[in-house]
């Protein structure tokens, strides 16, 4: 059996022009080259898997080619090339500063650093993982690093910036390195796969991009992993099994149930999801970043910021067509404050699965059958539940479907103008007009104490909104909260910091988007003023106790 060779090392870039989503560094070095602007110190930083010690390698590889073309790309064929491929060259060291950081590894690399190269014109130092040398090392490498000897080329390489001494920094040209864009990494599948006989849909190779993170190594890794479990006909139903990735199929079908109000499907949906072994909160996130594709789909001039193949670009943009902009914006609303308010949730399925009613509950209340009408007037409104019969109610069991509009060009791109946008559709015959069944105050203000439990991480901001005066009022059919707070620095932080998260929350708890806060500050007069100086101390207590002042007086005590 020949030898096996992971993808990761057999397509490892070995020129700038096969360097994925790097052009611009590749760029500049390239043209360094050409000019002889060659600086004696780089620093390559960035995340893992996204080309920092190939380009390193790269570009000690160009500038000892004796016979470079017309762009400076190696000929690949003098004595530094071969060597350089071959493994042997003696002119690019690479030292691994993880398991060489100490003081007395710098200085054998400062006495090997003295003696020039025997082939070609540079000695090249690649320091991967340079960060983790220790403080003494980096003090020993310092004056060296500054005044190399003029055939020395270093090369640091890390993906921990902040932990390099400025005193590195200022002494290197400094590269940051992008993660790796899904389309290109798809690309490169792509080819590799082509050029290994393997078959595999786009929709897979976007999976696999998608799992890796802007790391190329990694989509590589998983490609590898992909093809081991799978073959040379690589499946998507395979593939997501393998690397336990939930099926897009279930978002898709998640939002047709909330848009024809079967809570009882995407209940039984979000079972079977728990069933195979997938975790709930990953699953709120899937369907947090559904929604938001399913705005960006909907919104005209938008597409650059979907990064899906073409197929599902399709697919998202017909159930977007199907939905109100209104619609995703609440569902995201409660998806996204079902994430935040998880971790604190006494029960996290029973939580979940009250968010997915919800949902189910945005567009329309599901059809008057003989399964659910019951449970599902219950959950809408326990009061019209409970009401005799013939009683008549002003809510609508039922608004009719939005119609599909014509995309929005980019100059309506503002959510205000799409949220106002009036829909011209028929009146069903003799239909009621929709009203919103407003929480009362004494509901307002029992939600406004479990509101502070879900900053229980944070006590004084607990305290703060649990002992905090409110006052509540009705505006257009929304019901405003009035949070006072003592001074405006608080007013201001809250404003700044902490309001969207408070009305996120709130909202949550009550069920209904109709819910503002606002934040004001007591005023002065009502502020109680509390003793602070010994002085103001001793005058409130005689104040509040005659026989004290007497006692001060008799015995002519200072209390000043």
């Amino acid at each position: 059996m020949s030898e096996y060779i992971v993808s990761a090392r057999k397509y490892r870039p070995d020129s700038f022009e096969t360097l994925i989503g790097q052009d611009t560094i590749a760029r500049t070095l390239s043209n360094s080259i050409k000019r002889g602007q060659l600086a004696h110190a780089y620093l390559f930083c960035g995340p893992r898997g996204v080309g920092k010690t190939t380009t390193a390698r790269i570009f000690a590889k160009m500038i000892n080619c004796s016979n470079p073309g017309p762009d400076m790309e190696p000929c690949g064929e003098c004595e530094s090339c071969v060597s350089f491929k071959e493994g042997r060259s003696y002119c690019i060291h690479e030292l691994d500063a993880a398991s060489n950081n100490s003081v007395e590894d710098i200085k054998a690399l400062m006495d090997q650093v003295q003696v020039p190269p025997q082939v070609g014109k540079y000695s090249v130092y690649i320091i991967d993982e340079v960060h983790m040398l220790s403080t003494q090392a980096f003090n020993a490498f310092l004056k060296t690093l500054e005044e190399p000897p003029a055939h020395a080329i270093f090369i640091l390489a890390t993906t921990e910036k902040h932990k390099i001494l400025p005193t590195i920094l200022s002494r290197c040209q400094t590269y940051d390195f992008n993660r790796i864009s899904i389309p290109d990494m798809v690309r490169n599948l792509r080819g590799i796969a082509d050029k290994e006989g393997v078959t595999i849909d786009d929709e897979s190779l976007h999976v696999i991009a998608s799992k890796a993170d802007g790391a190329m190594r990694d989509a590589l890794t998983i490609f590898d992993q992909t093809v081991a479990f799978c073959g040379t006909e690589v499946k998507y139903d395979d593939v997501i099994r393998n690397l336990g990735v939930l099926d897009y199929e279930y978002s898709f079908s998640m939002v047709d149930s909330f848009l024809s109000g079967n809570y009882g499907a995407a209940l039984l949906s979000f079972d079977e999801i728990l069933a195979k072994g997938f975790n709930a909160l990953h699953f709120v996130a899937s369907l947090s970043s559904h929604l938001r594709d399913l705005i960006v789909a909907k919104t005209g001039g938008l597409d650059a910021l979907l990064e899906l193949p073409d197929s599902l670009k399709r697919r998202y943009r017909e159930q977007a067509a199907n939905c109100d902009i209104k619609f995703l914006f609440d569902a995201l609303g409660i998806t996204t404050g079902c994430e935040s308010a998880y971790k604190s949730a006494v029960n996290p399925r029973l939580h979940i699965e009250y968010a997915l009613m919800k949902l189910s509950f945005l567009v329309k209340a599901p059809a008057a059958t003989a399964e659910v009408a019951p449970s599902s007037a219950s959950l809408r409104d326990p009061v019209r539940a409970n009401a005799p019969e013939g009683a008549t109610s002003a809510v609508t069991p039922a608004t009719p479907a939005p119609r599909r509009r014509a995309a929005k060009t980019g100059s309506a791109l503002s959510m205000n103008a799409l949220m106002e946008e009036k829909k011209e559709e028929e009146k069903p015959a003799e239909a009621a007009p929709v009203t919103v069944q407003l929480p009362d105050d004494d509901t307002v203000r029992l939600q406004w104490k479990e509101l502070s439990k879900q900053y229980a991480d944070k006590p004084r901001l607990a305290s703060t909104i649990a002992n905090g005066h409110i006052q509540i009022s009705e505006n257009g059919g929304v019901k405003i909260v009035d949070f006072t707070v003592k001074n405006e620095a608080q007013k201001q932080w809250i404003e700044e910091k902490l309001l969207r998260d408070l009305e996120g929350k709130l909202r949550g708890l009550l069920g209904t988007p109709k819910v503002n806060i606002i934040v004001s500050v007591t005023p002065e007069e009502e502020v109680e003023k509390v003793p602070y100086m010994p002085e103001e101390k001793a005058k409130d207590l005689m104040d509040k106790n005659p026989d004290f002042k007497a006692f001060a007086a008799e015995l002519a005590l200072d209390t000043k």
